[in-house]
């Protein structure tokens, strides 16, 4: 099915359960950005960037709404990460309409993992302790996790669809806890469309790493 036919399929179906959860427009509007910006992620277009400017603006009122501490502070944090993703997407190019995808090394997933644990388990109180937070360790562990895949994804790793889709699945859970039924439905999506993007970066990066071949016997495009 054509790509775009898609979207306003997807745009469809989530107008239409937040018509049946009786969302406020804000949700309606955030979600709906949000689709558009991953849709867009995916296909490796760079108007994902501007779009996600505009989403992280509109999840920042509605996680406070919501009481979601981290994660309305994760908007900021995502607003300055966008920025940074633009200018890496636009420049090293060779001719490419964005930079080409990279893969994640053993050093640096080490260097995450420690990073994830250690901001999830401080986040996680600072938020229990001073906030009225609803669920301050689930929602700073989703915050953080999501800190570590917007990082990779900012830098063009392909690594970075595997950490969303785990956000995506653990975000549909608390989501519906929280009843937050639209962006639930719209996490649903985001693991669809993660799946796809994970599918077509790495068929792109095999194509790239097989016509540009082994350098020096090293692994192509790995970042540090």
């Amino acid at each position: 099915m054509n790509g775009k036919y898609t979207m306003w399929i997807l745009m469809a179906g989530m107008l239409l359960v937040a018509y049946l959860t009786s969302s406020t427009w804000l949700e309606i509007a955030a979600t709906t950005t949000g689709l558009l910006s991953v849709w867009l992620t995916a296909r490796q277009n760079m108007w994902c960037w501007p779009v996600s400017l505009v989403n992280v603006g509109l999840f920042f009122f509605t996680y406070f709404e919501a009481k979601l501490y981290a994660d309305m502070t994760l908007q900021v944090l995502f607003f300055l990460l966008s920025i940074q993703g633009w200018i890496v997407w636009a420049t090293r190019r060779g001719g490419a309409k964005v930079r080409p995808t990279s893969r994640i090394t053993p050093k640096l997933t080490a260097l995450l993992a420690v990073i994830l644990i250690v901001v999830t388990f401080a986040w996680g109180h600072v938020l229990e302790r001073f906030t009225d937070a609803s669920i301050p360790y689930a929602d700073a562990f989703i915050a953080t996790l999501s800190i570590v895949a917007q990082l990779l994804l900012s830098s063009k790793i392909l690594e970075n669809w595997y950490v969303w889709i785990a956000v995506d699945v653990l975000s549909i859970g608390m989501f519906l806890y929280k009843e937050l039924y639209v962006v639930a439905f719209l996490y649903l999506i985001f693991l669809g469309i993660a799946t796809a993007g994970l599918i077509s970066w790495r068929k792109d990066y095999r194509l790239a790493a097989e016509a540009a071949g082994p350098v020096n016997g090293s692994r192509p495009g790995a970042v540090v």
